[in-house]
């Protein structure tokens, strides 16, 4: 008997931030949204600043310069 195990390519291609939450798409599909409790500089950041980021790793990660906020996306898959 054989078995294949499915791969899943955790790599963000979309990112947004609303009043909220965190909201990031994979490039398989999945979606994952964090509550922004979960992250104080982006929870106090201005709308602007939410809305100035960059991914980091490939997407791997993203990266806000102005307040100085790093999240990876293994991290949010582990909660």
């Amino acid at each position: 008997m054989s078995s294949s195990a499915i791969r899943f390519d955790a790599t963000a291609v979309a990112v947004s931030v609303d009043a909220d939450a965190l909201h990031v798409i994979l490039s398989d599909g999945r979606e994952l949204a964090a509550p922004l409790e979960w992250f104080p500089r982006l929870r106090d950041a201005t709308p602007a600043q939410r809305t100035h980021w960059r991914f980091i790793g490939r997407g791997q990660g993203m990266h806000w310069p102005d307040v100085d906020e790093d999240i990876s996306v293994e991290a949010l898959l582990r909660v």
